[in-house]
C-alpha cells in the first residue's frame, strides 16, 4: 500500500500514541513542576510526530531528513526527562516504563525511516542509537535495564 500522507507512517503513528502516554504519566507530577519538567516533557513529546509530520510534508528529502533528525532529538531529550522523573522520585520506573518502551520503539523506527532515505552512497553513515540507560534513583544500577 502507498503511502498517502504522513498518517499512513506507522512511526508518526507510534509517535502520537507516545505523547498520548506521555500526557498521561505527566499528569501524576508534583503541580510545582507544571511549567517545568511536565511542560518539557510533553513539548519534547509533541515535537516528535510534528517534526515527522513536518519533514513528510517537504519538497527535499534533505528537509525531510533533517526534521527526522530533529524528530530523533526530541525523542532522546524525552527520554532524559523520563529519567530525571524516575531519579527525581515523580514517577516509579514501573510508571515510566511504557512511555519508555515507546520512546524505544520509535527510535528503532526514526532509524529505519531515516537509513532508507539516506543516499546509498553517504560516506558517514548514521551511527547506530545505543539502547539508552537510565539511572536509577540511588544512581547505582540502571533502572530500566531490569
Amino acid at each position: 500500500m502507498a503511502l498517502k500522507t504522513y498518517r499512513d507512517l506507522g512511526v508518526w503513528q507510534k509517535a502520537m500514541d507516545l505523547v498520548v502516554e506521555v500526557y498521561r504519566l505527566t499528569r501524576t507530577f508534583p503541580s510545582e513542576e507544571k511549567f517545568g519538567l511536565t511542560a518539557q516533557s510533553r513539548r519534547a513529546a509533541v515535537s516528535i510526530p510534528a517534526n515527522i509530520a513536518e519533514g513528510y510534508g517537504r519538497t527535499h528529502r534533505g528537509d525531510y531528513l533533517r526534521h527526522l533528525s530533529m524528530a530523533r532529538g526530541s525523542l532522546t531529550e524525552l527520554e532524559t526527562h523520563l529519567t530525571l522523573a524516575v531519579r527525581l522520585e515523580f514517577v516509579t520506573r514501573d510508571q515510566a516504563m511504557s512511555s519508555w518502551d515507546l520512546c524505544q520503539e520509535v527510535g528503532r523506527m526514526l532509524n529505519k525511516l531515516i537509513r532508507s532515505l539516506e543516499p546509498k552512497s553517504t560516506p558517514e553513515p548514521t551511527p547506530p542509537t545505543p539502547e539508552p540507560r537510565p539511572l536509577n534513583p540511588s544512581h547505582q544500577e540502571d533502572e530500566f535495564a531490569r
